[in-house]
């Protein structure tokens, strides 16, 4: 009988705990005059007009020295929070990098 009360309790435990472990990667490649993680779009404006597969998309986190990339897809609803620490990648319905822009 009291299970009913104590699975949602459970649920919203693990989902909180899952969330709080959403963390920028420590380790993540920053450039040279850079805090480690933060985002650099000017150095990965080259990727504009290519496709958003793993390999572009790998480079692109190397080389903007983002903590964390965001793929963006045409209509995709998103956060409006800034962080430093991340490189949005926009995408057209054809796979395609349209844009990149850190926050």
């Amino acid at each position: 009988m009291r299970i009913h009360l104590v699975l949602p309790l459970l649920l919203a435990t693990g989902l909180v705990a899952a969330c709080s472990s959403l963390q920028p990667d420590p380790g993540a490649p920053g450039r040279a005059g850079t805090a480690a993680g933060a985002c650099q779009a000017d150095p990965v404006a080259w990727a504009v007009g290519q496709p958003a597969n793993e390999e572009v998309m790998r480079r692109v986190w190397r080389e903007s020295g983002a903590g964390l990339v965001r793929p963006i897809g045409p209509g995709q609803a998103v956060t409006r929070d800034f962080r430093r620490d991340r490189l949005n990648v926009h995408i057209d319905r054809s796979n395609i990098i349209t844009a990149v822009d850190c926050g």
